[in-house]
């Protein structure tokens, strides 16, 4: 019988990392010109199979074959010369350096042992216009926009000669638009021939840009799939290994008393600049408020502002009454404020401590953690061993670093952390970032509870399903204001996509009007 030729074939890989499997004799199998979903939950090992094929890591077991022929990919040099890219979730990008020197960053074409930059430019240019990958070869990266930096990965990639592109999460870091373009350059470059692994566990994208998936669950290999024949639902109950639900169920709000009011509130950004303009909003207790906007918008500066991160210029904030305005983050969080960060890394952990540490990290300088300022180990482990369980969080101990965790079982940490300690407002940002449907499905529930024990819930987020689903009020923000306050019943995603894109509530009505659309 005759055997289909893949581009790529991966068969019975496992990577052992000590004990734990990453990969459990996992199977996937490439055709050429398709693009491939990889589809699991976090700490599925999505990223450890394509690591071990970019040549990051060395599998433990298993073969790789490259059209037919078995390769040895050793490193990430002899997967670029077999012709496979990979285009990371945080880029690997020099802010210091212009788009040309990124791209030829080690592998510099020379002129008699010069380097020839022309030459470099002229190349580059021409590969995006072959490619509709339109970015300026002579920008420095600090200088233009997280989507502009994507396309210079792929670039980079495709400089090196690659056939198949393996794209990780290549969709968390842009707007709504940005990822429309993306898809275009995905389906430009399968038209030419090229092959994209795409890890994901966004299913509408799957659904889009697709032909077939493949789903790891826990390390192991469950199933491939035409993405034609099945529907979102399904794919979601292959990748949790139970029904998910993608509304979170929750009774209407009864909101009470007002336990944060910003009243016009100035902050500035690192250059000097205002970025939030006397900004007002109050939230009561008993109700989750969703911020939605397009990133960039004085989200960060707003959040860094209510939290003692980030000086407040003018205006005021109070927590139930007092006024907190400039407090520094210890008094914030002691005067009863949780704040799950949207940066988890820079912000949320400390990476090499461990996860008990971690945890400890709001409490640590309390009783029963510590007396007379020394701490006690054994009540701060047992202490993470009762949160590690409550909130699902998948480690090996508590004892583990926290940079040893996936994503999402960073953030169920962290989040953990702050609803444990039972805060009267609970500010969010960005919880489900990069998170698979299980986790956002739990942490969702988790939000909503505190709202129901009548706390106030203030939720920034640039996935606006999320808003919508979880949100009692919306607060659009655009340019560091608050340009309206809409009821996630009676808007929708166009609504909000104007409001997020400066138009007032009275123009995103008539606009939508004119369009023939309603909000019913």
């Amino acid at each position: 019988m005759a055997e289909e030729n893949y581009v790529i074939e991966m068969r019975n890989i496992t990577k052992q990392f000590g004990n734990f499997k990453a990969n459990d004799n996992i199977n996937l199998q490439i055709r050429k010109g398709e693009i491939h979903a990889l589809l699991g939950e976090n700490g599925a090992g999505k990223s450890t199979l394509m690591n071990v094929l970019s040549g990051l890591l060395e599998p433990t077991s298993g073969d790789i074959l490259m059209n037919g022929q078995k390769v040895a990919i050793t490193s990430p040099t002899k997967a670029n010369q077999l012709g496979i890219g990979m285009v990371h979730q945080h880029f690997m990008l020099v802010d210091a350096f212009t788009v040309t020197e990124n791209i030829i960053l080690g592998s510099e074409p020379s002129h008699h042992g010069t380097l020839d930059k022309k030459k470099a430019e002229q190349d580059i240019k021409k590969l995006s216009e072959d490619y509709g990958l339109k970015v300026d070869p002579s920008a420095y990266i600090r200088d233009i926009s997280v989507g502009m930096q994507q396309r210079v990965e792929i670039l980079k990639t495709l400089y090196r000669g690659a056939n198949v592109l393996i794209f990780d999460e290549p969709t968390a870091v842009l707007t709504p638009q940005e990822i429309d373009e993306l898809i275009e350059i995905m389906e430009g470059l399968v038209k030419e021939g090229k092959s994209i692994i795409l890890i994901t566990h966004k299913l509408d994208e799957i659904k889009k840009v697709a032909d077939r998936c493949s789903v790891i669950r826990r390390g192991k290999y469950i199933g491939t799939v035409d993405v034609k024949d099945v529907s979102s639902q399904q794919l979601a109950d292959m990748m949790v290994g139970r029904s998910v639900s993608f509304k979170t169920a929750k009774k209407p709000a009864t909101p009470g008393e007002t336990v944060l009011s910003i009243k016009d509130l100035v902050v500035k950004e690192s250059r000097g600049l205002e970025a939030v303009k006397k900004l007002s909003l109050d939230v009561h207790r008993g109700e989750v408020v969703g911020i939605a906007g397009i990133d960039g918008n004085g989200q960060t500066e707003l959040i860094q502002a209510l939290t003692g991160l980030r000086k407040v210029e003018s205006g005021t904030v109070t927590l139930n009454g007092k006024d907190i305005t400039g407090h520094k983050p210890r008094q914030v969080t002691e005067a009863g404020v949780g704040h799950v960060p949207e940066d988890r890394h820079k912000y949320g952990l400390v990476l090499q401590l461990s996860l008990a540490e971690n945890i400890a990290l709001q409490t640590y300088y309390k009783p029963p953690l510590s007396k007379s300022g020394i701490l006690n180990y054994n009540k701060i482990d047992s202490y993470a061993r009762k949160l590690i369980e409550e909130y699902d969080v998948r480690t090996t101990s508590e004892k583990a670093p926290a940079g040893s965790l996936s994503g999402g079982n960073q953030q169920k940490a962290i989040i953990a952390r702050e609803v444990d300690r039972d805060p009267d407002l609970l500010i969010v940002a960005q919880p489900t970032r990069g998170l698979d449907v299980g986790a956002i499905e739990y942490i969702h529930k988790r939000l909503v509870e505190q709202r129901d024990k009548a706390k106030g819930v203030l939720l920034i987020s640039f996935e606006l399903d999320e808003i919508l689903d979880v949100s009692d009020r919306i607060a659009v923000i655009h340019a560091g204001e608050i340009v309206g306050i809409v009821d996630p019943k009676e808007t929708s995603e166009n609504e909000l996509g104007l409001l997020m894109a400066g138009y007032s509530l009275d123009d995103a009505r008539a606009e939508l009007q004119k369009a023939g659309e309603t909000n019913e």
